[in-house]
């Protein structure tokens, strides 16, 4: 099981990687909103806001986020950390369950580029 800080590095690695996106991916990453992250198996949020290219961590907290972000996503921390690495594909750990993501329609026009 991955720990809170694998996921935390996971996180930062996947905002390093929409920073160096280019075409359209690059301009899904440019989105201004707020982020949620629930780490289902430890219980833990990660928020924050997706921003210039990045996702900022703002904060961790114990259980389920407190607020709606505009973005949310929840899975396990093994899951999360398997998909920053490639090793689990996005469209499939979706359509399986293994990943939930809630966001508006036209932000998830615009995710769907980077994924």
């Amino acid at each position: 099981m991955a720990t809170i800080e694998e996921c935390r590095a996971a996180l930062d690695k996947l905002s390093d990687n929409m920073q160096n996106a280019e075409g359209d991916a690059r301009t899904a990453a440019a989105l201004d909103r707020s982020v949620s992250c629930h780490i289902t198996d430890l219980d833990t949020t990660f928020v924050g806001r997706m921003t210039g290219g990045r996702i900022v961590v703002q904060d961790t907290l114990e259980g389920p986020p407190r607020e709606k972000a505009q973005i949310r996503l929840a899975m396990t921390g093994d899951d999360l950390v398997a998909l920053v690495d490639g090793e689990l594909h996005f469209a499939k750990a979706w359509a399986s369950g293994r990943v939930k993501l809630e966001a508006g329609l036209r932000d998830l026009f615009h995710l769907r580029k980077l994924l």
